[in-house]
């Protein structure tokens, strides 16, 4: 692949599109464009992890982190309304999508930006994320370690990853950082992951 979704501005040439998010609480028309992650279909893992997750915080600073056009942040949004739901993304395409799929949405607990425009100061009560795996296991956990202190004390990540593309170790990987990890589900090759911080963090 030439180019990857997580190119801060993608050259790919615009063909917008748009996917439907159905599940059994919500439904939600998305729209897409080229350049995106997934821009034909919701991934299956985002899918599953909307689906098995347990229900997120009703309150307090929730995080989508790698948010593409919005599927995972608009569920959280539209789940716990009155919670403060935050998108980052470096994909300035995939961002411009996530906030006219907010806007269409109707849901306004929702913001979705660029990662060094967050309060540096503000934690939060759960991160959701089907991460960006394919940047690579050093630029994945350097994002990981700079989001998953920020929880707060009381707060769980949760993560989708496949197996094939090396949840396991991922799993022992973050409990060696000192952010116990526990498998909650497993369906279709992918995991999902429930962290949390240790003590000494």
């Amino acid at each position: 692949m030439g180019e990857h979704y997580f190119s801060q501005n993608p050259g790919a040439a615009s063909r917008p599109g748009a996917v439907d998010l159905v599940l059994p609480d919500l439904h939600l028309r998305l729209e897409t464009d080229r350049g995106t992650f997934s821009p034909d279909r919701v991934d299956l893992g985002t899918r599953i992890l909307l689906e098995t997750a347990p229900p997120p915080p009703d309150r307090g600073a929730l995080l989508d982190l790698g948010c593409g056009y919005g599927p995972i942040a608009l569920t959280l949004a539209k789940r716990s309304p009155q919670a403060s739901v935050f998108g980052i993304d470096i994909n300035e395409r995939a961002l411009e999508l996530a906030r006219c799929n907010a806007s269409a949405a109707q849901l306004d607990n929702v913001r979705f930006s660029l990662a060094d425009e967050i309060d540096p100061a503000l934690t939060f009560e759960a991160i959701w994320s089907n991460p960006p795996i394919r940047i690579g296991k050093p630029a994945l956990h350097t994002l990981l370690l700079t989001w998953l202190p920020r929880l707060s004390p009381t707060g769980r990540a949760h993560l989708v990853v496949q197996k094939h593309l090396g949840s396991d170790s991922l799993q022992r990987w973050l409990t060696d950082q000192g952010f116990p990890t526990e498998r909650i589900a497993s369906r279709s090759a992918y995991r999902v992951l429930a962290v949390t911080k240790g003590p000494s963090r």
